[in-house]
């Protein structure tokens, strides 16, 4: 007797240009394109309950998980995926080498109180490190500060040790790094890349001189030229790397991100390797919050995919954190996954960077040993915010990428369930991979 199959809960469509359709599925992180002439196919067989005779779109839509036989529980599916994230073979610290600053911008929430890592957190990160890597198939290091290039010699001394260690324990090791960019000159960008730094997070707030009013120096000096000298030095490296340029917007400068758009086609345009992120300014604690005239979340969402739609029009590479946060838990913030850590400069444990004030987020202390003090009942509010207790979140299709967690603190805070713009925008979001994939 034939199998009986009917569309999956996790799926989603939207259109092509050509009026086409594009599938997505968030179980599986299929991500497919069918003409015109399949369309019709395609929805009839999404549409049906019954036994399915094989031809090449039905096999290609159960193989990529769009059709489920009926005897699978997607739900339990969904539960396994999330006792995933509890895996302990696998470690995300972010590292703060030092938590001062070379820029003071305008919306800015820290307050670098602290600078350089103390001994003690240093050799703690390197005993944890070491202590860890027997069980572990991975590590992967984000780089954060206040500015991390700050501490650049640092950074190099604990990725040898991070990368010796991996060496001779068999660990997968990687890295990415959140900079402002000022220091990443020729000689810098190949010391990181050396150190297994390949993805860069870099932002540009647009034009020059809209850039420099928002993005200064301490006492108040110039950062565009500088930022965009050292991405067109990365440019001519003939190393593989992923640049994403993250343009940070409010009411202030909408009209400026458009023209910034323009101006990085010139110099970025067909280059993969260089992607663009649009994001709203949000006000996240610091002493200047209520000055900042932050977009209202209609405004918000409406820009940032109109802005992102221009860029890809461009021949702008879409940034990846766009395509990787439909995938699989690729919604679900760091801060929510057991298995991740945030380290502060003097041995302080957090989960989130954004929060760094917060008494719930303080969540232990790194000793000189690698030994972690931890405060479980603090990280329980963390990582079991979401789809555990959210009903709405449980039957979500969106749930085994974001599962109730794209911002704990958030709901923490406001009591709403975080979701992503890129789920309630995900017709757009679908629409804008499929036209950034015809162009590379």
């Amino acid at each position: 007797m034939s199998k009986v199959y009917t569309a999956s809960r996790f799926n989603a469509l939207s259109q092509t240009e050509e009026d086409g359709l594009i599938l997505y599925n968030s179980y599986t992180g299929a991500l497919v394109d069918f003409s015109k002439d399949e369309k019709e196919e395609v929805l009839t067989l999404l549409k049906s309950s019954s036994a399915i005779n094989e031809t090449e779109i039905s096999t290609v839509l159960m193989e990529n998980g769009f059709l489920v036989s009926e005897d699978v529980n997607e739900l339990k599916r969904a539960e396994h995926l999330h006792q995933s994230m509890h895996r302990t073979d696998m470690l995300h610290l972010v590292l703060m080498p030092t938590e001062a600053c070379n820029f003071r911008c305008t919306y800015c929430y820290e307050s670098f109180t602290r600078g350089r890592m103390t001994d003690a957190t240093i050799e703690g990160v390197k005993a944890l490190v070491k202590s860890k890597a027997k069980t572990l198939s991975s590590l992967h290091i984000s780089w954060f500060g206040g500015e991390p290039l700050l501490e650049i010699d640092l950074m190099e001394e604990l990725t040898r040790d991070f990368q010796k260690t991996a060496e001779e324990s068999d660990m997968q090791y990687s890295a990415d790094i959140s900079t402002n960019g000022y220091f990443l000159n020729k000689d810098v960008f190949e010391r990181l890349i050396s150190m297994d730094v390949r993805q860069f997070m870099i932002t540009i707030d647009g034009i020059e001189a809209v850039h420099d009013s928002r993005r200064f120096l301490i006492g108040g000096g110039k950062t565009f030229k500088d930022i965009m000298d050292n991405l067109k030095s990365a440019k001519d490296s003939q190393e593989t790397f992923d640049i994403s340029i993250r343009v940070n917007f409010d009411e202030n400068n909408l009209i400026e991100t458009e023209e910034l758009t323009e101006y990085l086609q010139e110099y970025f345009s067909g280059d993969r390797r260089f992607g663009i992120l649009y994001r709203p300014v949000g006000r996240w604690g610091g002493e200047h919050d209520e000055d900042i005239p932050i977009c209202s979340h209609i405004t918000a969402g409406k820009k940032m995919w109109q802005f992102t739609n221009d860029a890809v029009d461009k021949k702008l590479a879409l940034s990846s954190a766009i395509p990787g946060v439909i995938m699989p838990t690729g919604s679900v913030c760091y801060a929510a996954k057991p298995n991740a850590m945030v380290i502060g400069s003097n041995g302080q444990l957090y989960k989130c960077t954004t929060a760094l004030d917060a008494e719930v987020n303080h969540v232990g202390h790194l000793l000189e040993d690698g030994s972690m003090d931890l405060d479980y009942d603090k990280i329980i509010k963390w990582v079991t915010s979401g789809e555990e207790t959210d009903s709405t979140c449980q039957s979500c299709f969106y749930r085994p990428s974001c599962q109730g967690n794209h911002c704990p603190w958030y709901r923490m805070q406001t009591g709403e369930r975080p979701c992503p713009s890129e789920k309630t925008s995900i017709r757009k979001v679908l629409n804008l991979i499929w036209k950034n994939s015809l162009n590379f």
